[in-house]
């Protein structure tokens, strides 16, 4: 019995299973079965081809239950995470409507087609009715409890059936309905529309005469007026003659000062007794009746980048109206201050005075006119718009633009694009004349068709003579004086406008100049300087007989040539210049004379440097009483020498070919054979900074060197012109190379034997005044850091690599009242000043904190650091503008923001603009 049981005891741990042997009752023996036969079946998986394994894969799911089918889904899941996933079947249902409320209706029908749960969602009422309501459609019941899509049906019908109205038809309808819902009579509404009118009328007046208090003149000013020239246009009298109080008030714009002085030239003839300014009336439409009648003004635009502007705006004429404009603004608000200055009327011609070259003119910081920019639509709409307000070309209108575009092809190209844009007629300088502003001076293209108007040169219809011959000499030597003027004058004249601070400082310059007295003929300034000349030669008792005899003697001479008609008698061998004179209407001629006169000054004043300078100071040496040693005498002078070889070999060459000059004479080899010694000039630019340094150093160091330079800069010997102005000279020369070439490429054929080397010519000097440009920029980059890392106290170092000065602005620190109340109900304190320094990189905020001087009106400011930003963590963001707060904005940094505000909002705009700029420019370097 017992080995029965055994047995059957046995039998029953071995029992088996489907063949294979299986140990029910022995789990470990089970579990090690199961772990042998997994290890089996892996290997056949791995040795098995794709198709099989994916036979056993389905036939294993096939077999599976749920809750092993939702095992296998969670596993997969974590071991092939899901790049792509519909949103609305993760997220809540209100943020899922909250993310389709931004699209728009369009793009809400077309995730309609996605799925049947997105159709639910865009069909929502929620996302429609505001769209509706906003448009004025309403829907015309109300829908059902579970009813959804009403909503977006009626916008889809709305849309299909609109049907618009134009301006004219809804005031009638809306007159109609106010008619109709208040019973208003015709007799009462004529007497609305009257009452209305009046109102009008006497808001007018109203507004008129709060003008003219702000802009009349002062108690007892008299002012004096001469009858008007040619067509009835007023003139100017000469400011010799005439007296203090007939210049404008500071604070009187062009528009207000042209409108009041013909409102006194109208009331002038009425009486010939004197009436007191207060007791009459002087109704605007009197004014207005003589402005339609009088012929229509000149108008011309001023850039504030132009050198000395002021100086400009001192010598407009009268009749024409000036608009000084920001050079940072944008092309809209010029147009809208245009729009202003004009008041609907229109105007003869435009002038354009701004920063540019040959090939360009800059408008605007960032808005270049070319023949490219002209496409841009922004610069289509602006120039059509602008060229709207001056009388068609029929009748005398046109556009003087002041840079020497039609000296090169490029420019005479955007001259026509401009003119088929507009319609009008452009005429620009050719620039034949050499120098810093000379060019407007010189011949202007389409020139013919200014003789119907005054019979005046382009520019004398907008500014004075004096004036303008003394500011195109004088311009940047003017504006390094203006410099230091609008700095001590910002602080008495900050409450007057651009333009009234612009003609103020204009006025004083010009007076302490004389400008006036000092332009004269370019005969007497020769005659004199040769008689200063003599005088000084000869060491005259009695200088100022002999100067007299001298001019005399020069007249009688003079008078004697003129006499002589064609005789030969005078001179051997004629100059090139009398024997170009033949050729009147040859450009080519008249370019080659100017570039050889203005190659003999240039040469004269670099001779001037060896001569005046360094001969006396190696003389001093060798004779063992040293001004200067032997190493700094070679560090200033050689390179200048070198200059002087090349370029007098330039100079023969060039006086050569005009001795002999024909229809096919060449040049641009002459300017080839130049071009290939332009090392001298690289060398000597490379130097140019040490050679400053070196002087400037000997100047403080050495008292016999200071003196020396006192007594010989700016003598005649040195064109009136200092030491560290003659060695500027060579840059200015590339730049008057590239003009005077540009002439004679656009007046040379194409198939002329000197076409090609003045294109090569061109390019080589084209790339040396880039270079020229660049060092400039490089320069004025390390100037601008020094100067604000002196001006800021206690700010860390600032030099860094490709670390630039963009801008810098003052502005208001505010303090909000209370942070939990919304920014457009919050009251803003002034808590203090602040500048913001803007870097290329970096945002440098500090402190402004303004002293104000005992018993003068002046002011000195001081800024000390006070945080710094890097603008790839900066953020910008605007506030509303409300009746507590304007021009404000927020800037918000890691840490910490700051809530400033600007006086002006155009300044506010050109810094957020800039500012938003170079935080994309940073983000941008920062991704790549």
């Amino acid at each position: 019995m017992s080995l029965t049981n055994s047995r059957r005891e046995s039998n029953s741990r071995s029992d088996t299973r489907f063949s294979t042997w299986t140990p029910l009752s022995d789990k470990q023996g089970n579990l090690q079965l199961f772990e042998e036969r997994v290890s089996l079946v892996t290997r056949w998986f791995d040795l098995w081809t794709r198709a099989q394994r994916e036979h056993l894969l389905r036939s294993l799911l096939a077999r599976c239950s749920k809750s092993q089918l939702s095992s296998c889904r969670d596993l997969l899941t974590e071991m092939v995470p899901m790049s792509r996933l519909d949103f609305t079947a993760v997220l809540p249902r209100f943020l899922s409507l909250y993310i389709m409320s931004f699209l728009s209706p369009l793009d809400l029908c077309r995730a309609a087609q996605v799925s049947w749960y997105w159709r639910t969602l865009t069909e929502q009422d929620c996302l429609w009715v505001d769209r509706c309501v906003r448009r004025g459609w309403f829907l015309p019941y109300t829908p059902a409890e579970k009813e959804f899509g009403s909503w977006k049906s009626h916008y889809i019908s709305c849309v299909s059936t609109l049907d618009l109205l134009t301006s004219r038809e809804t005031q009638e309808v809306r007159y109609a309905l106010i008619r109709q819902n208040a019973n208003v009579t015709e007799e009462e509404e004529d007497q609305r529309r009257e009452r209305k009118i009046r109102l009008q009328t006497r808001q007018r007046i109203q507004e008129e005469k709060r003008w003219t208090m702000r802009t009349r003149r002062i108690w007892g000013s008299n002012v004096k007026l001469e009858g008007a020239r040619g067509g009835g246009s007023p003139t100017v009298l000469p400011r010799s003659e005439s007296p203090l109080s007939s210049r404008p008030s500071l604070s009187q714009s062009a528009r207000v000062s042209e409108s009041s002085f013909r409102a006194r030239t109208v009331t002038a003839g009425l009486s010939s007794e004197r009436i007191p300014a207060p007791s009459v009336y002087r109704p605007p439409s009197s004014i207005s009746t003589y402005h339609h009648s009088s012929s229509p003004a000149l108008l011309l635009l001023i850039s504030n980048r132009t050198p000395a502007y002021e100086l400009v705006l001192s010598g407009v004429r009268a009749g024409v109206t000036v608009v000084l404009y920001d050079h940072r603004g944008a092309l809209s608000a010029l147009s809208s201050q245009v729009e202003g200055a004009v008041s609907g009327l229109q105007v003869q011609r435009l002038g354009l005075l701004a920063p540019g070259g040959t090939e360009e003119v800059h408008v605007l910081e960032r808005s270049c006119l070319t023949e490219n920019s002209l496409l841009n639509p922004d610069h289509r709409e602006f120039w059509k718009r602008i060229s709207g307000w001056v009388v068609p070309a029929q009748e005398g209108g046109g556009i003087d633009i002041f840079c020497p575009l039609a000296a090169s092809a490029v420019g005479i190209a955007l001259i026509g694009a401009l003119s088929s844009l507009t319609g009008l007629e452009v005429s620009s300088p050719v620039g034949l004349a050499s120098g810093s502003f000379q060019n407007i001076l010189s011949e202007w293209s389409h020139s013919d068709m200014h003789l119907g108007f005054s019979g005046e040169h382009p520019p004398l219809q907008y500014i004075n003579d004096g004036v303008l011959h003394g500011w195109c000499r004088q311009a940047e030597w003017l504006e390094e004086a203006l410099q230091e003027m609008r700095s001590s004058s910002e602080a008495s004249l900050q409450q007057l406008s651009l333009q009234a601070r612009g003609r103020a400082l204009g006025y004083f310059l010009s007076d302490v100049l004389c400008l006036h007295d000092l332009c004269v003929s370019k005969e007497l300034s020769v005659a004199l300087t040769r008689g200063l000349t003599a005088v000084t030669s000869q060491n005259e008792t009695r200088p100022v007989e002999f100067l007299s005899s001298f001019l005399k003697r020069c007249s009688e001479e003079n008078e004697e040539e003129t006499s002589g008609g064609d005789s030969q008698n005078h001179r051997e061998s004629p100059s090139p210049e009398l024997q170009l004179q033949q050729a009147a209407f040859d450009w080519r001629a008249a370019a080659a004379s100017e570039l050889l006169h203005s190659e003999t000054l240039y040469l004269s004043r670099l001779s001037a440097v060896l001569k005046v300078y360094q001969e006396p100071l190696t003389a001093a040496l060798n004779s063992h009483k040293a001004i200067l040693s032997r190493a700094d005498i070679q560090i200033i002078f050689t390179a200048v020498s070198h200059l002087l070889q090349i370029n007098r070999v330039f100079h023969a060459d060039l006086q050569s070919r005009l001795q002999q000059w024909r229809a096919d004479q060449c040049v641009g080899d002459v300017f080839v054979k130049l071009g290939f010694k332009l090392k001298v000039y690289t060398n000597y630019l490379n130097n140019y900074t040490t050679i400053l340094h070196t002087i400037d150093k000997c100047r403080e160091a050495k008292p016999a060197f200071r003196a020396f330079l006192k007594a010989t800069d700016r003598t005649l010997a040195t064109h009136m012109l200092s030491l560290q102005e003659l060695l500027l000279c060579p840059v200015w020369r590339i730049q008057e190379y590239v003009t005077l070439l540009q002439v004679l490429s656009s007046h040379t054929n194409p198939d002329h034997p000197d076409s090609r080397h003045l294109h090569d010519a061109l390019n080589t000097m084209l790339h040396f005044r880039q270079f020229i440009q660049q060092l400039q920029r490089n320069s004025q980059t390390d100037r601008l850091m020094e100067e604000t890392q002196r001006l800021i106290q206690g700010c860390p170092n600032l030099r860094e690599d490709n670390r630039q000065l963009i801008v810098s602005q003052d502005a208001a620190l505010l303090r909000g009242s209370n942070d939990q109340i919304p920014e457009s109900l919050r009251t803003f304190e002034h808590v203090s000043d602040v500048g913001l320094f803007l870097f290329s990189d970096a945002l440098v905020l500090t402190r402004k904190s303004v002293r104000h001087t005992p018993f003068t009106p002046s002011q000195r400011s001081t800024h000390t650091f006070t945080a710094s930003v890097a603008l790839s963590s900066l953020t910008v963001r605007e506030i509303l503008h409300t009746r507590y707060v304007c021009h404000a904005f927020i800037l918000e940094g890691p840490s910490r923001f700051w809530v400033c505000a600007i006086e002006r909002g155009e300044e506010k705009e050109h810094f957020l603009s800039v500012l938003r700029s170079a935080i994309d420019s940073a983000l941008t370097g920062r991704r790549g």
